[in-house]
C-alpha cells in the first residue's frame, strides 16, 4: 500500500465516522494531526524498498566477486614471492 493509498484510505474512513455530526473542524484537525505526525516519520514506499533491495544484492554480489578475485591475487603473489 503506498502512502497516498493509505492517507486516501484514512481520509474516507474519517470523513465516514463524522459524516452525519457537526464534527467537521474535528475531522480537519485529526487529518492534518495525523498528516504531520506520519510526516515526521521516515516512511518509504513499498516499492522504494524494493528497489533499494536490489541494488543492495546487486552491491553485495559485486562485492562477493571482488573479494574472491582479491583472493585470488593474493594467493598468485603469494606463489610468486612464497617470503614475503
Amino acid at each position: 500500500m503506498t502512502r497516498s493509498t493509505f492517507f486516501n484510505d484514512l481520509q474516507s474512513k474519517i470523513g465516514q465516522v463524522f459524516e452525519n455530526s457537526p464534527a467537521k473542524d474535528l475531522e480537519k484537525n485529526m487529518k492534518a494531526m495525523l498528516s504531520q505526525g506520519f510526516s515526521r516519520l521516515d516512511l518509504v514506499t513499498r516499492e522504494e524498498f524494493d528497489v533499494q533491495a536490489q541494488v543492495l544484492a546487486k552491491t553485495r554480489a559485486k562485492v562477493d566477486a571482488l573479494e574472491a578475485r582479491l583472493a585470488e591475487l593474493e594467493a598468485l603473489v603469494r606463489d610468486r614471492h612464497p617470503g614475503a
